[in-house]
């Protein structure tokens, strides 16, 4: 796949796609909205997660002052890669690298949900002058021994059934959610050639992806980076504790949990959450002006 201008996918009444951008190896389906200073969304890997699915409350307040990115990460979504190569941890840094090259954005404010925090990190750490800021939901990238909700997450089969039962994993009060989310997650983890791609992703035994995806304390100590992290009290697939060690190891890093509150902070708490990212954003800008 060659490099091409963003454009508009077909006329479709699905949200979740947006654009379409031809860069390198990789066709990425991804939201561009607002002005200012750009902000890159990463997503988690859930069955059936998109970039729209994760951060539709979060984009519209947002983008009142930035410029918001948020790709389907490869592997996930609506992007596509060449030869439906399995995606591991130097393919999505290439990845997302590489479209930030094809949009010509040089700089971000980083904000990374689960398994997008864990590329966050290693983005931030990789290469850090694509980083100015970092925010960090619920996030991968410290050592930690799996969860049963994780191994349920990562575990899916696609039913029906068995989405409503992660959506009592990912939240701490399912009544708050749509009726029909369930449904909508379930089919789009059964879209065609869904499942095959997903099964291939994080294959048991499963401790060895959240070992592949740490950083390791040294590593996370020469982050330089400013970082608010965001973590659910009652979170059932990331524990609390790994946003601890992020603390412990980060140098310029604090900490902001919500109680009765699950996974999915930027749903449960989506006011709440892209209020306190808004303001993290602004010191910043206050800082340098």
């Amino acid at each position: 796949m060659t490099a091409a201008a963003s454009t508009p996918a077909s006329p479709v009444a699905d949200p979740e796609i947006g654009l379409a951008l031809g860069h390198g190896r990789f066709a990425t389906n991804y939201h561009d909205l607002g002005s200012g200073p750009v902000v890159l969304l990463l997503h988690g890997s859930g069955p059936g997660v998109s970039a729209w699915a994760n951060w539709r409350l979060v984009m519209p307040r947002l983008a009142e002052n930035h410029r918001v990115i948020a790709p389907d990460i490869v592997g996930f979504g609506y992007t596509e890669i060449d030869h439906d190569i399995v995606p591991t941890l130097p393919v999505w840094l290439e990845h997302i690298t590489s479209f930030l090259s094809a949009l010509d954005v040089d700089r971000v404010l980083l904000v990374g949900n689960s398994f997008g925090g864990a590329i966050s990190l290693w983005l931030a750490s990789e290469h850090p002058e694509l980083v100015e800021k970092i925010v960090l939901m619920g996030s991968v990238g410290s050592d930690f021994k799996i969860t049963e909700g994780l191994e349920a997450v990562w575990g899916y089969e696609p039913s029906i059934e068995g989405m409503a039962n992660l959506l009592d994993v990912f939240t701490h009060d399912t009544a708050k959610l749509p009726s029909t989310l369930a449904a909508a997650r379930f089919e789009a983890s059964n879209k065609p050639g869904a499942a095959k791609r997903w099964n291939s992703l994080f294959p048991a035994p499963r401790q060895r992806w959240i070992e592949a995806l740490a950083l390791g304390a040294d590593r996370l100590g020469r982050l330089k980076q400013p970082t608010l992290l965001v973590h659910g009290r009652e979170d059932k697939v990331i524990p609390l504790e790994s946003s601890y060690q992020l603390l412990e190891h980060i140098d310029d890093a604090q900490l902001h949990v919500y109680p009765h509150c699950g996974h999915w902070v930027q749903i449960e708490r989506a006011t709440d959450f892209t209020e306190l990212v808004a303001d993290f954003f602004a010191a910043t800008a206050s800082a340098q002006s």
